[in-house]
Parts: C-alpha cells; structure tokens; sequence
C-alpha cells in the first residue's frame, strides 16, 4: 500500500513501484527474522510504517527535486534523498534501544499509562477499516461478514482434532472474495464506473504483475548512493519517534495476545535498538519507509490463536522467497485493498480491545484514573483528527513555517494518536497524585 501511494508521487514507474514492492517486502523478512531472533523474540511483523509518510512527502515536494522534469530521474533522486534521511534518523533508535535509555523511559509506563496507547494503536487506524470497505462494499462488506463467521462463529469446527477455521478462516476468506473480486473484473462489472471505485474493485488496476522481473533479489544501494539533507533527516526523525512509541504499544499487546509475560524495560528497549537496526536497512535497500511492528499481524495473533515465533520466522522465509520471485510477488499486489480494509475492522479492533484489558489491573473506580484514561482517548483521536483535516484541506500541516524540518516534525508527531496519547497519559501518570494513586495504576501488577 505504502509504495502504491508514493512512487507514483516521486515520479516513479510502474517498474519502479513493482521494484519497490519487492524490496519493502525483502527487508520486511530479514527485519521479521532479526526482531523474533534477537529483539524481544515476540511474535510479531516488523513491517513498513505510515507514520513516515509526511516526511517523505516533504522530501518529494522539496523544491530542488520537484523541479526536475525527467520523471524515472526525479524518482531516483527522490529515493535517494529518502534513503539518506532514513539512514541518519536510524540512528535515534539505535542509540536510544542499545544505550537502555528507552528502558530508563519504559519505567514510567503504568498499566494505566498503556490503555490510550495500546488502544490507539488500533482506533487510531480507523480510516483505513469501514470508510475503505465502503469505497466498494460488494467486497468488502462480504469480506468482513464472512470473515466474523468463520472465525468467531464456526472456529469450533474440528478437522481431524484441528481447528481449522479457528486457524485459517483468514486464508479462506481472501481466496475466496479474491476470486470473487477478480470474477466480476474479468466479467466487466466496472468497465463503466468511477475511476476511483476501480481502483477499490479490481484487481488488475495494480500494473505490477506484467512489470515485475521473474527473478531480482533487491541489494544493497541498488538506487544509487544516498544524500544527506540536515532538513530530511530532522523531519524523519519525528516518524523515527512515532514509530517507537507506536512499537511499544504493539509489542505489550502482542506479548499479552501471546499468552507471555510484559516485556520487560530492557527487552523492550533491546527491540526498539533492532527496529532501528531494521530502519537502517530501509534506508541502504529503499523501501520508501522505516520501520514499526504491524499492527495487523499482531491482531491476527489474537484471531488465530498462535503464538510461536517459529510461525512468524518461517513466514518472513515466504517473504523473502516471494520478493525474489518477483512476478509471485506482485500477484498478491492484485488484492483490492478494499479485502484488507475488511480484515482491520476486526484486526485493528482486537489491539484496541487489548489495550483496554489493562484496565482490569487497575482502581477504575477512582476519579484520577478516569480523568487521565477518558482524557487522553479523547485528544489522542481529536488532535490527530484536527491535523489530519487541516491537512487535507489547506494541502499542509497546521505548522507551516520557514523552517521544513520544525514543520515535519510537528505535523508528524501530532498526527499519531498513540503519540499524543502517550504524551498526555505519561504526563498526567506521573504527576497528578502519584503517591496516593501507587496501587491503583496497577503498578505492582506491571
């Protein structure tokens, strides 16, 4: 999703696209692989992040690139660009998960301090779950219906002692809306509607099948040697600390999904030092972003009810081998996203709800408590849904002044809810009768 939207912004083809697809879904494995290995060893997808697309469409619209007429050369200086940027920004995480300084800051985090944050990990994706379903409903709307069926309905049917709807109704369900979907394609069902809805619908409207290679196994520099850009580099930076933060809360849920212990302060700043480690690797493959654990994959861990690493490790393999088989690759790219949009409503739907668990370690009958949860729900959705629609309608964020790199940082720290969440709850923890509130943060439980 994250290339479908940029390379076409930096000028890219559909060459270029497929190419980036491949490389994102590369290095997706070998961070997959590094985190389960050596990181908190949870199991979770260390996968491209969102967070990092203000600043890299900051980058794309920089004056000295945007001039550029030729578009394929616009598009490698662009990635360039970005892949300096995302090289020197690494560097925050490395320092700050390797130094044990994020672990210093983890001490801070109360059971009661996580529930906006692990919540909005998942609420604050909420307009990439229904309002996409609806952009084509005769998908999508089938996808989510059928999916809460299998999954939760009919999960006790038994195969031969296995639960296999339990374990692969999600499996079952995109083979089968996949075909679906590509039935009233082929049959030309929407040779006559809107371009957008097309583009929901189809699954021919990708073009990387027909402009992947065969065979390309994505190396190091492969887009040329990166530039550095103090500008770039302050402004990615600010989705470098979103990501961090937003990688907290999905490490505690998954650890909880996952029937584990919470991870404690030194294996969570041990895995953010290996996200940065990952975010590195971004930036020398170019993957037009960084790095955060997949929100998605760690819902899907509470759906299916499996919690082995080996799982997760022999899946990032299947990345790896399919992003060197570039046409097998990019056939999976023909899945309308509209079958996606579907799985988050209920995905996106367990991380909040898991966030909220943590209540039941907590006094909820005291008013400080309800103050500090109620309060930074609310301003984690309200903030970033201000900015959000700002900028939407005036093309740029509410900080827009002379200086790039202050804009990008503003803009990005404040669009992401669990970011402002953490921010105000932290704070307020911390601070708002501390002594007195010790056993109802629920603390010892921690």
């Amino acid at each position: 999703m994250i290339p479908t939207m940029l390379v076409p912004l930096m000028g890219g083809n559909d060459h270029d696209k497929a190419k980036v697809v491949q490389t994102l879904l590369f290095v997706t494995g070998i961070k997959t692989l590094l985190q389960t290995l050596f990181g908190t060893r949870l199991p979770t997808v260390i996968g491209g992040s969102y967070a990092y697309v203000v600043p890299v469409l900051s980058i794309i619209h920089d004056r000295s690139l945007a001039q550029i007429a030729d578009g394929h050369t616009r598009f490698l200086q662009t990635m360039r660009a970005t892949q300096g940027a995302l090289i020197v920004s690494s560097s925050i995480q490395i320092i700050l998960g390797y130094s044990q300084l994020w672990a210093i800051c983890s001490r801070f985090f109360s059971p009661l301090g996580m529930v906006p944050v692990v919540s909005l990990v998942g609420l604050g994706l909420f307009e990439r779950g229904f309002p996409v379903v609806a952009s084509c409903v005769e998908i999508g709307l089938p996808m989510l219906i059928i999916f809460v069926v299998l999954s939760q309905y009919l999960k006790h049917v038994h195969v031969r002692h296995v639960p296999i709807l339990e374990r692969f109704s999600l499996l079952v369900c995109i083979a089968l809306l996949w075909v679906y979907a590509h039935i009233l394609t082929a049959s030309g069902a929407y040779h006559h509607t809107a371009l957008h809805t097309q583009i929901s619908c189809r699954t021919d409207r990708s073009n990387l099948i027909s402009s992947a290679l065969w065979i390309s196994i994505p190396y190091p520099l492969q887009w040329g040697a990166p530039t550095f850009n103090a500008d770039h580099a302050f402004g990615m930076m600010a989705a470098v600390m979103v990501s961090l933060i937003e990688s907290t809360g999905a490490f505690k849920a998954a650890a909880r999904l996952a029937s584990a212990t919470p991870p404690p302060a030194y294996v969570l700043s041990r895995g953010i030092g290996w996200q940065g480690i990952g975010t590195l690797l971004d930036g020398l493959f170019g993957t037009a972003t960084g790095s955060t654990v997949s929100v998605e994959n760690v819902g899907l861990l509470g759906s299916t009810r499996i919690g082995s690493r080996r799982v997760i490790q022999i899946s990032a393999g299947f990345m790896i081998f399919f992003s060197i088989l570039g046409k097998f690759g990019a056939l999976f790219a023909s899945i309308p996203f509209t079958i996606f949009a579907a799985i988050y409503c209920v995905m996106f739907g367990i991380i909040a709800a898991v966030g909220l668990s943590f209540l039941q370690f907590t006094n909820m009958n005291s008013m400080r408590n309800l103050f500090i949860v109620g309060f930074s729900l609310f301003l984690g959705l309200s903030i970033p849904e201000y900015f959000s629609r700002y900028m939407t309608g005036a093309q740029n964020g509410p900080a827009h002044t002379k200086a790039g790199w202050f804009n990008d940082y503003i803009n990005t720290i404040f669009a992401s809810p669990p970011t402002v969440a953490l921010i105000i709850a932290v704070v307020l923890d911390n601070t708002l009768d501390v002594r007195d509130a010790a056993k109802d943060r629920g603390m010892q439980w921690w």
